[in-house]
Order: C-alpha cells, then structure tokens, then sequence
C-alpha cells in the first residue's frame, strides 16, 4: 500500500487527525467528528511496510526499540505530527494536520489579555488542555509575535518540531527531543547556558523538566510550556502533586512568584463548521498568589470570577460568549460546561 494517498484525503478533507491501524479501517477527525474511509480494513504488514519506505534506518531502529515514537513528516508541502505505536502487535499511525502557516492572531481571535503576555520578560506561562485542544498552536501564535516584536533570543524544545519559525526580529533556534537533544530536562538546562531570553518547552511531563522550568522562570526567562490539565486549578495542583510532600510548601512558594498566567483551552464545534477555541485565563494576581502559595486550590476558581477586570475569565464565561456571539449552539454550550446547575440557571 501508499500512504501518500491517505494524507492527501486528510488536506482536501481539512482533516485535523488521520487514524491509520493494521486491520481497522482507515479513518479522519473531522470539525470533531470521527469519518471512516471505506469499508476496506489495511492488511496486516502493508502499514509497517509503507512507514518503512517513510523513514531512515536510525528512526526504524528507535521506533522498534521504544514501541512508540512521535515525528514529522511533510506529504504535499504540508507539515504532520505523526505518531507511530503498536496495539495488539500490529502498527497504528496517527497523524495531526500542522498547517505551513502559523496562524495569526486573529485567526484563533487571541485576546488582549492572552496577547499582554507576549511582552512580559520573565516567569512562566501555561497552556492547557486535553490532546488536540490546540495548545501548540496558541503557543506558534505567542512565539510569532515576541519574534514580530521584539529583539529576543527564542529557544523551543519540542517533540517533535510543529511550526516552523524564521526568524525576524529575534533569533529562532528549535531543537527537537531525540534528534537534538536526549530530554526536555537536559535540553532546558544547558539552554541557560545558550543566552536566551525566550524559552518554549513543549510539555512539562516530569519532575525534572518543571522543577528546569521553575529554575528558568525564576532566574529572569520566559517560559512558556503545555500541561494535559482542564483547568488552572487542576494545573495548580497537578504540578506541585510531582514534587515529593515534604517539598510541596517550598514549591507552592515558588510557583505563586513565578506563574504569571495559564490559559486553559477547549476546541467547541462551530455551528457552520470548524472548530473554535473556549478558553479559561488565569492571570496570577497578589490574591491568587496567596492561593497558591497557602495551597488553597479550591479557591482558584472563585478568584478568576471575581478577575475579570485584569483579563481574567472562566471556560463557562467564556462558553458563553461564544454562544452569545452565534459561533456555537445552545446544545454546545450546554454539553461543554463546567458546571451543571451554572448551565440550568444561565438557559
């Protein structure tokens, strides 16, 4: 079999996700939506096959020793995070739609507030959410406009490469987990030796790489970095849930001076197709601060209530404006909803 034939139908389909499985049926996400092919499942062997013709010797090796790997690869001018794993001993290959373009502003309708951030010099900011909420491409957004606006030293490390960046009015350099560097840990480490002023880290998925990017935001870097979290407070609390207990109290310390900011996101289907973002902005105030730091977690979300004059606000708020603008339906906003008696009472 090709495969060439499979990603074509994922770009004229404006596909987000193609879903390829030895003895499955081929298949694409579509505004949310999961469409199979045809009837046809893809014969054992034919998928390991066709990778293989795909791929170096070296990437062979890794994928067969690891059992899972993550890569990009381009099929006509257009750019894929391609996931390769096995189940039940036969491969399975998803692959995500990166479009060439990073997106502008506009195009994700980022916020003043989500936008202010770009020009703070230190501290951490997050983005949140589940898989394939577009967390990457809020960060792309980010990126592009410090390397727009500002003479800066950007260093991204990622697993793997999404976006490219040129450079403009900063200096863009991107290093990619086990092609450039062997950790996000080892790679934000010596990046403190590299001059930057800008770091991006694509997940904070240990303890060692958020304690390397607590130590980054605290010594006068930008960092920027994802968390699979729904919320700030789950964010709050998942981060210092890595550190050992008798260590929790001086992490909290660390965390309410250092976070400036997370953006927690959904994507909601729009009434005339696509996918439009939801998201919750917590900006760290001298109150949620204080939150954080006493490990009052379960207070984060009355505080981004009452924040709404510093940019702050809830996905339900924000759920809201969206169906108050005629982006979403009312069985949307009803579904994607934190609270349910919030939902009863607002309709």
């Amino acid at each position: 079999m090709e495969i060439e034939p499979y990603f074509k139908s994922a770009i004229e389909n404006n596909a987000s996700d193609l879903h390829l499985v030895e003895g499955s049926i081929p298949a694409l996400r579509v505004s949310g939506e999961l469409i199979k092919f045809n009837e046809n499942p893809i014969p054992f062997g034919e998928l390991r096959h066709a990778i293989n013709l795909k791929i170096d010797k070296n990437t062979r090796e890794r994928f067969e020793r690891k059992r899972d790997l993550d890569l990009s690869m381009v099929f006509f001018k257009n750019r894929f995070r391609v996931n390769l794993h096995f189940q039940d001993g036969k491969i399975g290959l998803t692959a995500r739609l990166v479009p060439i373009q990073i997106p502008t502003p506009k195009d994700i309708r980022l916020t003043e507030t989500i936008y202010a951030l770009t020009h703070l010099k230190d501290g951490l900011i997050l983005v949140t959410g589940a898989s394939g909420t577009g967390k990457s491409t809020t960060l792309a957004v980010m990126l592009d406009i410090i390397n727009t606006e500002r003479r800066s030293h950007i260093i991204t490390i990622e697993d793997p490469i999404e976006y490219d960046f040129q450079d403009k009015q900063s200096i863009v350099e991107q290093r990619q987990l086990g092609r450039d560097t062997s950790s996000f840990a080892d790679a934000l480490k010596y990046a403190l030796r590299q001059d930057p002023n800008v770091i991006m880290v694509g997940e904070m998925r240990d303890l060692d790489t958020i304690s390397a990017a607590l130590t980054a935001a605290k010594t006068g870097h930008l960092v920027l970095s994802t968390l699979h979290t729904a919320t700030a407070a789950e964010t709050v609390e998942r981060i210092v849930d890595f550190f050992p207990s008798q260590n929790q109290g001086l992490i909290t310390g660390q965390l309410s001076t250092v976070l400036r900011a997370v953006i927690s996101q959904q994507l909601l289907p729009k009434k005339d197709g696509g996918l439009i973002a939801a998201r919750e902005i917590l900006i760290n105030n001298r109150a949620i601060a204080n939150l954080i730091r006493n490990n009052q977690v379960s207070q984060i979300g009355n505080a981004i209530q009452t924040g709404g004059q510093e940019g702050m606000i809830t996905m339900n708020k924000a759920i809201d404006n969206l169906f108050q603008e005629g982006l979403i339906t009312e069985q949307v906003a009803r579904n994607r909803k934190r609270d349910l008696e919030t939902q009863a009472a607002y309709y």
